[in-house]
């Protein structure tokens, strides 16, 4: 009788127990997480359930839920999931299908890189991408003088780092209708003693574009697939992809929907007036893990390739302003039209003459909307008057690493202008918010190189000691914001993801290190342990 009352008594404090431990999915204890809330807390616990934060809190929290899966975090950092707010993140998939030239010092450099992909390989067609002249020692533009010996009867097309140039030969230039004569606005067609010398800036890209054979859907999920498995090893849970077309904004979804892509996506679309009047009737999507609610249009081209538009010439070639890619009637159709659906329209932007003009037609078309967070991405160079057109409806979502990636040629082609150029600081004071982001594969993928650039202006040697233009960095706190909540805040999001609180998407990361305390000079090393998204494990360093 005795142990029957005693195994009754068992029974219902077990039941009791159970009925005040409630249950979870996961719960991670003995961390150091970084909340970015509004009080910017430190906690030490977080409990998921349905892939959304249940609870967080600074003690431990295992003995209050139960769940199958408790991860000790052994004193582990945990930051929100970060989100690169510019980046070309099918283009990095695609990326992943050509010849590197990134880091390449020569022409003879690169050509070396052809001639032993094509005797491997021997394609139909040489694509490769990431040449950049100012890595040379002669820094002017490339010829194909070179190239038209190697390959006098194949396609061959070198993209630049920046995306806004290209290098190809004769052979493909008359396969795409291109010659001395040919007039094209947007960009220009380079030519030497009168001669094309295989460079194309900008516009004229499409000409080459439209002779290229058009991707498989295979293809394409290949690509979407790799550049998932880069963004998620290097802690990136939200990207903003700067420019798709529609076609593979519905590939993405349906990759979405069958659970074959996982990474989330704020999807930009192209702008073309085709797209304009397609979305105009279809509206805006939004899903768990897609976001399409805003336009890229393309303002200029790139200071690398002397296409940004500025309002004296550049130092260093005096006869050249650049050339805007879309005209000054086309970006007012654009605003008019974007304004009118209730869309975000962002805008790549690099000169002050372009940026003065939009800061300027932004502020007039949203006077009378309330709450559009229209983005002028890059935000490069600045005339100083035009830094107070910055506020809560005109957004700068800027990219760090171009300032420590350009600092030793900018100055070339800007003079003193160089001083409103990279402003972080003088833009976050004007606009109280800013996104950071990559413009991968322009740059690295890699966010804790953004993060280090962002604070210390330097590249990754250390140079320069005292870093570039130091007074325009921000802080730490400033920059994890910038690529967590306020990355959130330019994309709509900001209830749902961007810090760790009760009730958002439970996208988070755990890292080797604090960098939020740790030597400046490590920031770059950081590594990521593991990455979440809507609290499913996405990656393991370990595994």
């Amino acid at each position: 009788m005795k142990k029957n009352k005693i195994l009754l008594l068992l029974i219902t404090l077990i039941i009791c127990f159970s009925c005040n431990v409630k249950s979870a999915d996961s719960v991670i204890i003995n961390a150091k997480i970084y909340t970015v809330n509004n009080q910017n807390e430190i906690a030490k616990s977080i409990v998921i359930k349905d892939g959304k934060i249940l609870d967080i809190s600074n003690s431990n929290l295992d003995k209050e839920y139960y769940s199958n899966t408790i991860i000790d975090a052994k004193g582990k950092t945990i930051l929100p999931g970060l989100i690169d707010s510019h980046c070309h993140f099918y283009n990095l998939g695609l990326n992943q299908q050509v010849i590197n030239l990134r880091g390449t010092k020569s022409l003879n450099e690169i050509l070396e890189k052809l001639i032993d992909y094509d005797n491997e390989n021997n394609p139909k067609i040489i694509l490769g991408r990431g040449w950049d002249q100012n890595d040379w020692e002669n820094k002017n533009f490339p010829n194909n003088l070179k190239l038209n010996q190697l390959f006098p009867n194949k396609i061959v097309v070198l993209e630049r780092v920046d995306g806004h140039a290209y290098l190809t030969n004769n052979y493909t230039l008359n396969l795409a209708g291109i010659n001395e004569n040919t007039e094209i606005s947007g960009g220009s067609i380079m030519k030497e003693k009168g001669k094309l010398s295989g460079v194309l800036i900008d516009k004229p890209m499409q000409l080459i574009d439209k002779i290229l054979p058009k991707k498989s859907i295979s293809e394409k999920i290949v690509a979407l697939k790799e550049a998932e498995k880069i963004c998620f090893s290097y802690g990136l849970t939200t990207v903003d992809d700067a420019g798709l077309g529609k076609e593979t904004i519905f590939l993405i979804d349906s990759l979405h929907k069958s659970n074959n892509l996982k990474i989330k996506i704020y999807a930009m679309i192209s702008v073309s007036k085709e797209n304009i009047l397609f979305f105009k009737d279809y509206g805006k999507i939004k899903t768990p893990k897609l976001n399409v609610r805003s336009f890229k249009v393309y303002g200029d081209g790139s200071l690398g390739s002397r296409g940004a538009t500025l309002k004296k010439s550049y130092s260093d070639d005096t006869s050249n302003y650049g050339k805007l890619v879309t005209s000054i009637k086309d970006l007012e159709y654009y605003s008019k039209n974007i304004s009118e659906m209730g869309f975000q329209m962002n805008t790549h932007a690099i000169g002050d003459s372009t940026i003065s003009f939009l800061v300027k037609n932004y502020n007039t078309i949203l006077n009378k909307i309330e709450d559009p967070r229209w983005r002028i991405e890059h935000s490069q160079v600045i005339d100083p008057n035009d830094f107070k057109l910055y506020n809560n409806k005109v957004l700068p979502s800027v990219q760090p690493t171009h300032a420590t990636s350009d600092m030793y040629w900018a100055d070339e082609r800007l003079g003193k202008r160089i001083y409103g150029a990279y402003a972080f600081k003088d833009l976050l004071n004007s606009s109280k918010k800013i996104a950071l982001g990559t413009d991968f594969p322009v740059e690295k993928v890699n966010p804790f190189h953004t993060f280090y650039s962002s604070v210390e202006r330097k590249d990754l040697s250390g140079y320069p000691e005292n870093g570039f233009q130091k007074e325009n960095s921000l802080n730490r706190e400033e920059t994890l914001k910038g690529m967590t909540i306020w990355g959130a805040y330019f994309n709509f999001e900001e209830n749902e993801k961007g810090s760790l609180e009760i009730g958002k998407a439970a996208d988070f990361i755990i890292i080797n290190q604090d960098i939020m305390e740790v030597n400046a000079k490590l920031i770059p090393k950081t590594k990521v342990l593991k990455t979440f998204v809507d609290g499913e494990m996405v990656y393991n360093l370990n595994n």
